[in-house]
């Protein structure tokens, strides 16, 4: 058994189809499958069942990916604290953001990075924020950037800046006037609980965002009127200024959204809610150099 085995089965399991699983190898369906053969010949047992065209994993498949997972990761990393020791500037980097701020964020920070380290291979993965903590524990991100909470006890994170959570209020409802000014606020602070009959445009479960506000609601006793759930916040700010309902959205991604000249700001919490940004990591992986310059790049951009 090699690394050539543990990667072969990973990818058929992570495709579930024997065709996407050699494309993304490139090697032929043929060879793949009389792979396969082999190796469950070997075994003296199946690491997959045929459920039509999907060949899912059984508890030996299942057993077999996880430490293939984990050999392999170990192997990355190995690899790459070689090229550090040698100092060859060479390498590969798989960084994950969150659709919205990889937006405004990878067109300032990867030119600077790029400029730098010119021999260090970039793979950008842009998915929603509930994804992104698999992503580093299954090995497919080696960085991820998103804003705190964290589920998983194995990722850890290193803190890159604090962000206010603001409430956003069409400017034509008259809750919209009935904030209150407090000293060490930039905006005007809202009882939550005036808007206790008022639609909401919510993220969808699972986005960090919309966890934060589950728990304020939660700290407040306050069951929302939910009128629509989406995962675009550039939508959710644009529908709150076209009147269609309350939202929430951090303030650095507002400075990235074009003027609203029809919605309010309003700090809300004890007196107010800030999250963290931070940059996450398998707990206890090796985190290459070039991660670590890549923070730095980001923490300057922030």
């Amino acid at each position: 058994m090699d690394f050539k085995d543990l990667t072969y089965v990973a990818a058929i399991a992570k495709y579930q189809n024997i065709t996407k699983a050699a494309d993304s190898l490139y090697v032929t369906q043929p060879t793949l499958t009389k792979f396969l053969q082999n190796l469950e010949r070997d075994l003296g047992q199946k690491l997959f069942r045929k459920l039509g065209h999907r060949f899912v994993l059984t508890y030996a498949g299942e057993r077999y990916v996880k430490k293939a997972t984990e050999i392999l990761n170990l192997k990355k990393e190995l690899d790459q604290e070689m090229s550090d020791i040698i100092k060859n500037n060479q390498g590969s980097l798989k960084i994950a953001f969150p659709v919205m701020r990889g937006t405004y964020m990878l067109p300032c920070t990867l030119p600077i990075f790029n400029s730098l380290y010119p021999n260090v291979r970039l793979n950008i993965l842009e998915e929603d924020s509930s994804s992104l903590e698999n992503m580093l524990l299954n090995g497919e991100a080696d960085l991820a950037f998103f804003n705190l909470p964290i589920k998983s006890p194995d990722i850890d994170y290193e803190v890159i800046g604090h962000e206010e959570l603001l409430l956003l209020i069409p400017s034509t409802n008259p809750v919209s006037f009935l904030g209150v000014k407090k000293d060490g606020l930039d905006y005007p602070w809202m009882d939550l609980h005036l808007l206790e009959k008022e639609p909401f445009i919510m993220q969808i479960p699972g986005q960090r965002t919309r966890q934060v506000v589950d728990q304020l609601f939660k700290d407040h006793r306050i069951e929302p009127i939910i009128k629509l759930q989406t995962s675009n916040i550039t939508a959710e700010a644009a529908l709150a200024a076209r009147g269609y309902g309350c939202c929430f959205v951090t303030a650095s991604h507002l400075r990235h959204i074009k003027p609203l000249d029809h919605v309010s700001f309003f700090s809300v919490g004890s007196p107010r809610t800030v999250v963290d940004f931070v940059a996450a990591f398998r707990r206890g992986s090796y985190l290459p150099y070039h991660a670590r310059e890549y923070i730095k790049i980001v923490k300057d951009f922030t």
